[in-house]
């Protein structure tokens, strides 16, 4: 079973769906309230409503950039899949379902030796983020997915040549 079995089933699309729905929902009050606040005549209340505007551009940009994040995450599970490459979660785990983390931390030497074998190559960095993950190291686990994510963007999620 791998890491991302499941992680982008319909039940995770229709849920990222539905925050992203009320997400729009609230943008959209947001600029609303803005614009009114910008057609007051007070002076204040047209510098609240500027403040208001800049809270929705920021909230569509993250938005964007989060779902354009999560798309390209999706893309290269699927190569990978198709490749036999993706990681194997066979880590044992805790009552609770969470990994053991000594037993991922084990496991971490060998992707991060792959991954400073082959800087270049977004499939070393994919696993190396799925290690990061497994070893509850959240932050990491993000930045080196945007690294593998910057790596396939450029190669285009080209074939390795073996």
């Amino acid at each position: 079973m791998s890491f991302f079995t499941g992680l982008f089933s319909n039940r995770a699309k229709l849920g990222v769906a539905l925050v992203t729905l009320l997400l729009f929902f609230y943008l959209w009050v947001s600029a609303q309230r803005g614009w009114l606040l910008l057609t007051a005549p007070e002076l204040s209340a047209k510098l609240m409503g500027v403040a208001y505007l800049v809270l929705p551009v920021i909230g569509a940009w993250a938005l964007i950039r989060e779902l354009m994040f999560g798309g390209r995450t999706e893309q290269m599970a699927r190569i990978l899949a198709e490749e036999g490459r993706l990681p194997v979660d066979d880590l044992p785990r805790t009552p609770a379902g969470r990994i053991v983390r000594e037993a991922a931390d084990a496991q971490f030497p060998q992707y991060k030796a792959e991954t400073e074998a082959a800087p270049e190559d977004w499939r070393s960095w994919f696993r190396l983020s799925c290690a990061y993950d497994a070893a509850g190291d959240r932050t990491r686990a993000r930045r080196t997915m945007r690294q593998a994510g910057r790596l396939f963007g450029r190669t285009r999620g080209a074939r390795p040549q073996n």
